[in-house]
């Protein structure tokens, strides 16, 4: 049998390394995992591939998923692992199921329930629980096998309740010992291979019953504590989720306090909200300021809207509410599609009044003004002439029809999208400018989570095709500067340094992707 040079190459595709420099035509060899070399007529591998006509790019370093059940169970990581992302970090937002004692579990999950759209059942029977502290936990991960590589971050909400039982759950203030505590854990959290710590401070984030988030009101002397107990380990990435209301520059200027005090690198959640629809631009020129002054401080930014998705088949959808409709909601989607075409039943469902109540989703069930009829392919940048309520005027008809006759498309598997954050303007052009900024990183996929709601974890292919490709509406970015962002840049804002560039020594983690061809369904 003939020696090999390599164990694979990569023949003749178009190499985007993820340094933000344009494609060039080269071969990419790897051995033993690792990239060995980048070049020209490279000498034969053991297995071989041509990617001729295509691009290769790193693996996509996905930093803000919720797989910490998923991981547990399953062997894929989807949706992730089928959009070219190759490194997923979880634990983010503060929630997740470690540290955890025996008693807290259930309250852990209704958390994760509330707060990520994972339904307590599919938690209750997936979760094994074969771990309490998070060592054991990340040793539990250690023993299975994935499709990806998985980073895991120390959730602050199963850390508050597992120090202080009740009271953490009941947002009350940490004492000094509990926060010493918490910063011992965190540290050997850390020590032990955690990439960092995560927390959540915004109202959207509730149990499943309704309760806020028990690390809403943590104070500054607890988040610094926190912070410091990765200080003394040396490593270690804060990461944290607001509301930035009613003052998100004293905000900002409070997580500049805890960054400086520890030096950790954090990064937080950036988005455009329609109750203050330029409160971003001020944000981002606070970190324009952190940064100037020498600070780590990102912003993890959207590349689309995040939208909510209503359907027959999803956790929601505008008749939820609706009497009629709860004769048949426990019904099979096929004999709720067929109840649905009935026209005595449809004129009854029709007829009720559907003023939609209750908070987040609830309380859009119907705005028609802000729906879209979701197409096959589709469009996270649409018009406002492509609405249910422009659509039902044009017509004639009522928008409960429209949107009712767009849910029964593909045999009742048709969906309605609500975009609530990043589209206050009728367009991305904020998101564009977030995008742009030199220190935001694309982040929010939320893989993993809002199973029936949000289907975010397409973030990485979306972001290709959308503002590289195929944006009308407004400037795009250049491709090398986009691979660059969700590579290279997402893996150094979480502190993995050996994967993101396409060049010897680094990690042979690959995408061999159709350009030209690349789509994304609904």
């Amino acid at each position: 049998m003939a020696d090999h040079a390599y164990d694979l190459v990569l023949r003749g595709g178009t190499v985007f390394d993820g340094s933000g420099a344009p494609g060039f035509v080269a071969d990419v060899a790897v051995r033993s995992g690792l990239i060995a070399a980048v070049g020209q007529n490279l000498a034969p591998g053991r297995e071989e591939i041509d990617a001729t006509g295509r691009i290769v790019t790193p693996g996509f370093v996905d930093i803000h998923t919720h797989y910490d059940g998923q991981a547990t169970w399953d062997h894929r990581m989807t949706p992730s692992s089928g959009h070219g992302v190759t490194t997923v970090v979880m634990g983010n937002c503060g929630v997740g199921f470690a540290p955890c004692r025996p008693e807290d579990r259930d309250r852990l999950i209704r958390l994760m329930e509330g707060v990520e759209d994972i339904p307590f059942p599919v938690l209750t029977e997936g979760l094994p629980w074969t771990w309490e502290s998070f060592p054991d936990y990340l040793d539990a991960l250690e023993a299975r096998a994935f499709d990806v590589d998985i980073g895991a971050q120390l959730p602050h909400a199963a850390l508050r309740v597992h120090v202080m039982g009740e009271r953490g759950a009941n947002r009350e203030p940490a004492t000094p010992a509990d926060i010493a505590a918490m910063a011992a854990i965190a540290r050997r959290a850390v020590e032990v291979g955690a990439l960092g710590f995560s927390t959540s401070r915004t109202l959207n984030h509730r149990t499943s019953d309704g309760q806020p988030t028990p690390t809403l009101t943590a104070g500054e002397d607890e988040l610094t504590g926190i912070a410091l107990g990765l200080a003394a380990a040396g490593k270690g990435v804060l990461q944290l989720v607001s509301d930035f209301h009613p003052d998100g520059l004293a905000e900002l200027a409070m997580l500049r306090r805890i960054v400086e005090r520890s030096g950790r690198p954090l990064s937080f959640s950036l988005v455009q909200s329609p109750k203050s629809p330029d409160g971003w631009k001020l944000l981002l020129a606070g970190l324009q300021a952190a940064a100037e002054a020498g600070l780590p401080i990102r912003a993890q930014v959207c590349g689309r809207p995040v939208g909510v998705l209503f359907g027959l088949e999803l956790t929601l959808n505008p008749f939820s509410q609706s009497a009629a409709y709860g004769e048949i909601a426990g019904l099979p989607l096929a004999e709720r599609v067929v109840a649905l075409r009935d026209p005595a039943f449809r004129a009854r469902l029709l007829a009720e009044d559907g003023d939609p109540k209750g908070p987040f989703a609830g309380s859009a069930l119907r705005a028609w003004s802000n729906l879209f009829p979701m197409a096959a392919v589709p469009d996270y940048e649409p018009t406002a002439d492509q609405t249910v309520a422009a659509l039902a005027t044009a017509s004639g008809r009522d928008p409960a029809e429209v949107a009712l006759e767009a849910m029964l498309e593909n045999d009742g598997r048709g969906m309605l999208y609500h975009p609530f954050l990043n589209y206050a303007d009728g367009c991305l052009d904020p998101s564009h400018a977030m995008l742009s900024h030199p220190h935001t990183v694309p982040g929010l996929s939320d893989g993993g989570a809002h199973v029936g709601m949000i289907c975010d974890g397409s973030f990485p292919t979306s972001n290709l095709i959308h503002w590289t490709r195929d944006r009308t509406r407004g400037p795009r970015l250049a491709l090398e500067a986009m691979i660059a962002m969700q590579t290279r840049d997402t893996a150094r804002t979480v502190g993995l340094m050996d994967r993101g560039l396409i060049a010897p020594g680094y990690r042979a983690d690959l995408n061999v992707i159709d350009y030209q061809g690349l789509s994304l369904e609904a």
